[in-house]
């Protein structure tokens, strides 16, 4: 049955507005609190905003282009939509909590749907430890940063960063580092979902280091502990034949 109930989201930028005049005129615009799915116009740095805004309504969101990128969007149509969501495939994927201390001992807990990233602030390079489950792995990561993401963020920062594409089905995460110096050849790890992994910021007031979770980022972090949440669940829907599964193998052979 096609969908009637529609809850629009559109990014700031015009050709969004323009798409959200022109369908909440043809749908209507349903309030989260009754709407069946959520429709999300723009790229994709707007459809993770939208998963994070409406997570506590766990409705489905079915993504339209109006962006630059569009990894985790649809194409662009103004005709047919309810029949197309009603039809559409979903996938449901699992953030990672990032708990990120700083030096004056300020903690911020964030959630990310992408990755965890860390990033040098300043003029040399970072010195990091990582801990996996409370296991020191590696003592000293000389970089420009390092990431922590999930399969659907493995297209993202971590691919630009020469990180793996993980299956979307995988109970993995990718570990990566950006800009590795020393050790010169270390080339990142693949960790089991249930994984808790810790990075320590060594000689952070002379290294500083941000850390960042979708765009939420900290500065002077002294200390990033980083986990996947089961329980949270994000729903994305995509037109039949172009799920995150099939973009993901079409992305390694392109």
């Amino acid at each position: 049955m096609p969908i009637s109930n529609i809850a629009f989201r559109a990014s700031s930028a015009p050709i969004a507005q323009a798409a959200l005049a022109d369908l909440t005129a043809r749908h209507g615009q349903t309030p989260l609190g009754r709407a069946q799915v959520v429709v999300a116009l723009g790229g994709d740095g707007f459809m993770l905003q939208t998963l994070h805004d409406t997570q506590s309504a766990g409705l489905p969101v079915y993504g339209m282009n109006c962006g630059t990128v569009g990894f985790l969007m649809n194409a662009y149509d103004a005709e047919g939509l309810p029949e197309r969501v009603a039809q559409a495939e979903e996938t449901v994927i699992n953030p990672l909590h990032m708990r990120a201390t700083t030096v004056a001992g300020r903690v911020v807990e964030a959630l990310a749907i992408n990755e965890v990233s860390l990033l040098r602030a300043g003029p040399q390079a970072a010195k990091l430890a990582i801990h996996v489950d409370d296991k020191l792995r590696l003592a000293e990561l000389v970089c420009d940063g390092a990431l922590l993401c999930t399969p659907a963020g493995s297209t993202a920062y971590n691919y630009s960063a020469h990180g793996p594409i993980l299956p979307i089905g995988s109970d993995v995460l990718a570990l990566t580092a950006v800009a590795a110096f020393r050790p010169r050849r270390w080339r990142g790890a693949l960790l089991p979902k249930t994984a808790v992994v810790r990075f320590g910021v060594l000689d952070a007031e002379k290294r500083p280091v941000m850390a960042d979770a979708d765009g939420r980022s900290v500065r002077d972090v002294v200390s990033v502990e980083i986990r996947s949440v089961p329980s949270i669940c994000h729903r994305i829907l995509f037109d039949p034949g172009h799920g995150l599964e099939e973009r993901l193998l079409v992305e390694q052979f392109a």
